[in-house]
């Protein structure tokens, strides 16, 4: 059963299209990826998805719901943007309980005791009574969270929900996204891709407004696998990269990345591309301290995508 259904989603802001026939099903109960560079259409689809914004042409549904400013599907969604505002004046538990508890429709009561369940939640229980305008940005983050979770929203759409946390924060927000898996459908879109791959079931992959990839993980993975060959050198940084640039011409490279002495290399999967890559390694007059074949990665197949 698809929780979140859009059909021919296209969104026109002047000159610029940012959604081009978006056709898209997301299954109940799962945590999708919805990935893209910059400027791909992801937050348009997501506000839409929010009731924030109207499309151009198309339509979506939310649990059978049309979504808009003015449907009854804005009750079922909870939606954090990339970069969530409030108050500044207001402290953590205040908005919750208060404002958002309030919008929500709960009793004093209910607002109050969910709130602190929220905070608790996000790890906010130190800065629950600070004023919001002294937070940083990490901090705003689990409060948007906070209250994206406040209804027990069957649909929880994220824009970026790690955006501006410190590792164990990330660590932490990731693992309670992943125990909402079968509690709620949790749509997120966002660029840090390990992220994706870590927690996702399904993967879409939106470029110029257009899906371009749509399936279960492994399903792409298995789909675009391509021979990864990593190779770390003894040597200069910039005699390494000089190397790697060298790489970039040759027509069985389909894509070369640079870690100062580290060069991940990913192949056309042609077999005489990976004995030509050996060949290349030794003739490079750099200590090699190791080459190996990797496993492809997310990251390899959205790379190969959209470039």
């Amino acid at each position: 059963m698809s929780t979140i259904v859009i059909e021919g989603l296209c969104k026109i802001y002047g000159p610029i299209k940012a959604l081009d026939g978006l056709d898209l099903h997301v299954e109940q109960g799962v945590v999708f990826g919805f990935l893209g560079p910059n400027g791909a259409g992801k937050t348009t689809t997501l506000r839409i998805l929010a009731g924030l914004a109207r499309p151009t042409t198309g339509q979506a549904w939310i649990e059978g719901l049309p979504v808009g400013p003015e449907s009854h599907a804005r009750r079922l969604v909870g939606y954090l943007p990339e970069e969530p505002s409030f108050y500044p004046w207001m402290r953590a538990r205040e908005f919750l309980a208060d404002l958002v508890g309030g919008l929500c429709g709960m009793s004093r009561r209910e607002a109050m005791a969910r709130a602190d369940e929220m905070i608790v939640l996000v790890g906010l229980e130190k800065d629950a009574d600070r004023r919001i305008g002294g937070f940083s940005r990490g901090m705003r983050q689990r409060l948007g969270l906070a209250q994206a979770l406040m209804n027990r929203p069957p649909v929880l759409l994220l824009d970026e929900p790690v955006s501006g946390l410190d590792p164990v924060g990330r660590r932490n927000i990731l693992n309670l996204i992943d125990e909402l898996r079968g509690e709620a459908t949790v749509f997120m879109s966002t660029h840090i891709l390990s992220d994706v791959e870590r927690i996702c079931d399904a993967v879409g992959i939106l470029n110029h407004g257009r899906l371009i990839a749509l399936d279960k993980k492994e399903n792409l993975l298995r789909r675009y696998a391509v021979p990864v060959v990593e190779v770390n050198f003894d040597a200069a940084p910039e005699m390494v990269a000089h190397w790697a640039e060298s790489l970039r011409e040759l027509p069985y490279v389909v894509n070369v990345q640079l870690d100062e002495s580290a060069v991940r290399v990913t192949l056309d999967g042609s077999i005489q591309s990976s004995v030509d890559m050996q060949r290349l390694v030794l003739g490079a007059d750099l200590l090699v301290l190791s080459y190996q074949h990797e496993r492809p990665q997310l990251e390899d197949v959205f790379l190969q995508l959209v470039e």
